[in-house]
């Protein structure tokens, strides 16, 4: 595979903004038919988006997270499951670049370079709770390694090049291996049967006793002995995607009452438009959307000002800025993409329409992580100066 070198941030985004325009004319009709979108992220490889964050010194743009997250944004605006595929892409591309050695950095950059894909094996069902990894990486006598486990949610692993699985090692410390889609052992099924992001293929990752060359093992576990962005990142494309969804269902409330909803014969106007009510209520979404998109901008600025001088305290405040968003995010996303039926009317709810894309999506996606917790780690930070956890989820 060959793929375009973004040269900076101004190219990146003029490239997403393009691509969600393209990807928003067949987001409804993948969804109903659950057409998994093939094309379409063959497209983002190709396009070069999925490099943006590669070092400079390794021939990246390196764009900052405030770049990033409106990449995302415009992304989810037009298609809120192919916006997801992409995320653990670059929470994986930045685990090479917080955790690999030279080595495997110039290994790993230019395979993103090339426009190959990271996918992720990450999450695992019916442990006690999320970060109870049970994946095994077990050291064989030359050195190398085998994976033995079942990963659930495995976002993107579908359409991957290579498969970042979380794994723990002899010493129970969590590593992730970074395994060929083909190697042997290894099996992707697609089974994600949730009831939006439909065309994420979000599903089971089969790991029997596969096999896993020293170099391609990096510890993560020493990412959270120090100051570290790897949550805040992960999480700020969250909430990137959640605002997305919110700016896209609220777009497409308004052309929909814009062109096809009747007046309420009481409002003794002529459109649906001109309904003082409606506009009253178009104003109220169209605040909460700003309020998302403004939360949103910010915590990427924050992230982006940690990064240039990391130390617990521009840690913890990039950290706390992300959680706002997301929590912010998380809430809009539902009641804009609920309330489009409110405003759109009856015939908003024919099933043929798909309209219940966008709460789908938004309610589906907004289960990733509980916001109360993220409401709690912000009241904790200002009222007693308490800096979040380092666990990868702030």
């Amino acid at each position: 595979m060959t793929a375009h070198v973004i040269a900076d941030d101004a190219e990146a985004l003029t490239v997403a903004a393009a691509l969600a325009k393209e990807f928003r004319a067949g987001a409804s009709a993948r969804d109903a038919e659950r057409r998994l979108p093939r094309a379409e992220v063959d497209k983002l490889s190709a396009s070069g988006l999925l490099a943006v964050t590669v070092p400079a010194a390794h021939g990246g743009a390196d764009v900052g997270a405030l770049t990033l997250a409106e990449i995302f944004r415009l992304l989810a605006s037009a298609d809120g499951s192919l916006a997801q595929i992409p995320q653990s892409h670059f929470v994986y591309v930045n685990v090479v670049r917080r955790q690999g050695t030279e080595e495997q950095r110039k290994f790993f950059f230019a395979e993103v370079l090339a426009g190959r894909r990271f996918g992720n094996a990450q999450s695992e069902a019916g442990t006690r709770h999320v970060q109870d990894i049970r994946t095994r990486l077990t050291p064989r006598p030359d050195g190398s390694y085998v994976l033995t486990g079942v990963k659930h949610y495995a976002t993107g692993a579908l359409f991957a090049d290579w498969i970042p699985v979380l794994a723990r090692a002899e010493d129970d410390e969590l590593h992730v291996a970074y395994v060929p889609r083909d190697a042997p052992g290894l099996t992707v099924i697609d089974d994600w049967d949730g009831m939006g992001q439909r065309t994420t293929a979000s599903g089971t990752v089969r790991l029997d006793a596969v096999p896993v060359l020293a170099d391609r093992v990096l510890p993560h576990h020493l990412t959270f002995r120090g100051p570290q962005l790897h949550g805040a990142v992960a999480q700020l494309l969250h909430a990137a995607i959640d605002t997305g969804i919110a700016g896209g269902a609220l777009t497409e409330a308004a052309a929909f009452v814009r062109t096809k909803s009747r007046p309420w014969f009481e409002s003794g106007t002529e459109t649906a438009a001109e309904d003082p009510l409606l506009i009253q209520r178009f104003g109220e979404l169209a605040l909460r959307v700003r309020a998302s998109e403004a939360l949103l901008r910010e915590a990427a600025r924050t992230v982006d000002a940690a990064r240039t001088g990391l130390t617990d305290d521009s840690a913890a405040e990039a950290s706390i800025a992300v959680a706002a968003a997301k929590a912010h995010a998380a809430d809009t996303a539902v009641e804009v993409a609920g309330a489009l039926f409110e405003v759109a009317g009856t015939r908003a709810a024919l099933d043929s329409l798909n309209l219940h894309r966008h709460w789908r999506d938004a309610r589906t996606h907004t289960l990733h992580d509980p916001a109360r917790w993220k409401i709690q780690h912000i009241g904790r930070y200002v009222l007693n100066g308490t800096r979040p956890p380092r666990h990868g989820l702030l």
